[in-house]
């Protein structure tokens, strides 16, 4: 068979370049750039500047899909999650169990050293700006707080929890303890923990007779 010549190669069609997946390599480089950036010197040193420029992208890319700082580092936190802010819990028809399931994962997610990093950078900034620490109650802690809420409602209607529960208190009681011990270090964080974690409070909260 004769092999093809330079100018018959030249005219032969080429595959012309994605813009969806260079797009995308280039948001997760800006995603992956702000991660590392925030465990090295902190939220507030981080600039669009350096993300720009540990990313090897142009400012205006980062602008083209996120209107600030803060709004890079908050993706960075949701991607770091794995999933978006107020998903539905699992109901498999048992309370508990599902609770289990969840704070198993909350737990997974504290104990990952990069999660934990940008947790700590995260936290440490809401502590510090309101105005950052409104928009982070705003996207992404209160739709959590509903959907364990819904969860809680769907059992309290199938019997399983008490009629009078406060479920904002409920789902406080739930979450709380594992920031707390995580935050302070107080003691390991496990699915032991987690389990007994359910357990005490569901226990506390049963129906009556």
């Amino acid at each position: 068979m004769a092999e093809s010549t330079p100018l018959e190669e030249s005219r032969s069609p080429r595959r012309a370049p994605d813009p969806r997946r260079r797009s995308e390599r280039a948001r997760r480089a800006i995603l992956d750039a702000a991660s590392e950036l925030l465990g090295e010197v902190g939220y507030s040193k981080v600039t669009i500047e350096a993300i720009a420029a540990r990313a090897g992208v142009g400012k205006q890319t980062i602008y083209r899909w996120w209107p600030s700082k803060a709004s890079v580092v908050f993706d960075v936190f949701t991607a770091l999650t794995g999933g978006t802010a107020g998903e539905p819990l699992p109901d498999t028809g048992d309370l508990a169990d599902d609770l289990r399931t969840v704070l198993r994962a909350t737990v997974d997610e504290l104990n990952d050293p990069e999660m934990d990093r940008t947790t700590r950078a995260f936290t440490t900034e809401l502590q510090n700006d309101t105005a950052f620490a409104e928009a982070v109650t705003e996207r992404l802690v209160r739709p959590n707080m509903e959907a364990i809420k819904e969860r809680l409602r769907a059992g309290r209607d199938a019997g399983q929890l008490a009629p009078g529960a406060d479920l904002d208190i409920v789902a406080e009681l739930l979450t709380g303890p594992l920031h707390h011990r995580w935050m302070l270090r107080t003691g390991p964080l496990t699915h032991a923990y987690a389990d007994e974690l359910v357990d005490t409070v569901l226990t506390g909260l049963a129906p009556r007779g």
